[in-house]
């Protein structure tokens, strides 16, 4: 299958999901070409409302269609969808549990050449951080699609995190997507790999240049930080014995704190987080700024090593 970027899993699962609930209403802050709400309004023009550029509006707005019984999608950048609306987010989205789908893309430094100002490496922390709302971040297409689909279903606040580029298709349609659950795509006995988002295509790859060192290493995807599987985490920290995280955000909030906070209750062992380390980022190439700010197989391969040393 070839490479898809998130955005564009995300814009073909939107014109598939209005064909079949017609509840589903589409909003966006003027950029609906770039976060692919496009596709929707295409076929389903009179359910699709560009709010203009007034993310707070758009949250706003959201939320009252939620209140009179639509399931509103609302996307703009994170950084903008988060950063500018989290008031919204939090006192008329999460606190009256509206039912509001946030799908915001050009999460992380792989947006690029668009800088530090736009590279949102903060938003897992904040949504993780509001009570009553689901965190999803997929690892590629397929589960994009599924994860809206399922978000649909769900009856409340859902924040699904995007990416810009294309990446690796890590699963076919056999794939089974669930809120909440986590997945082994690989089993291993020395190291256990947990990665979000396109760092799980990174773990991948960092399991196989391990083995050609002859470590064994499990890869899970964590596609929902919140609610977290605590019971899949605690039982391959319980087979391996070390842990790296791998997440394209901060350390610090992000995935590798949720999984700490697993740990540290049941199964303390070696761990350490592949991320940005409390830095913004800046303008270059999306695998410039990857290897620059730590976030290659190559840097995850290093942690992995040096966890299984402190076994």
């Amino acid at each position: 299958m070839a490479n898809i970027a998130t955005r564009d899993a995300y814009g073909q699962a939107l014109a598939e999901l209005g064909a079949i609930n017609d509840k589903v209403v589409v909003l966006d802050a003027d950029l609906s070409k770039s976060t692919k709400t496009n596709d929707f309004k295409k076929v389903f023009p009179e359910r699709f409302f560009n709010i203009g550029i007034a993310e707070q509006n758009l949250l706003g707005t959201a939320a009252g269609f939620a209140a009179a019984g639509k399931i509103p999608f609302a996307s703009s950048f994170a950084v903008f969808a988060v950063g500018r609306a989290y008031d919204q987010i939090r006192n008329s989205i999460a606190y009256p549990r509206l039912n509001v789908k946030i799908a915001a893309t050009h999460a992380g430094l792989t947006v690029g050449e668009d800088g530090g100002s736009h590279q949102m490496l903060e938003d897992i922390a904040l949504m993780r951080a509001v009570p009553n709302m689901t965190v999803l971040v997929p690892a590629d297409g397929v589960e994009t699609k599924q994860a809206v689909m399922a978000a649909a279903e769900y009856n409340g606040p859902v924040y699904i995190r995007l990416g810009r580029p294309k990446v690796p298709v890590l699963f076919d349609d056999d794939y089974k997507f669930e809120i909440g659950k986590g997945v082994v795509l690989k089993e291993g006995s020395d190291v256990t790999l947990i990665g979000t988002g396109i760092m799980v295509s990174k773990a991948m790859e960092a399991a196989e240049l391990l083995a050609a060192d002859g470590i064994s290493a499990a890869v899970v995807n964590i596609s929902t930080i919140k609610p977290l599987d605590h019971a899949l985490i605690t039982e391959m920290a319980q087979k391996t014995g070390a842990v790296v995280t791998c997440e394209e955000h901060n350390i610090y909030g992000g995935l590798g704190s949720a999984v700490a906070e697993v740990l540290v209750e049941n199964t303390p062992v070696p761990m350490a987080r592949v991320g940005v380390n409390d830095s913004f980022g800046e303008s270059g190439l999306p695998d410039q700024l990857l290897e620059k700010y730590g976030l290659t197989a190559a840097h995850i391969v290093e942690k992995a090593k040096a966890v299984i040393a402190r076994k």
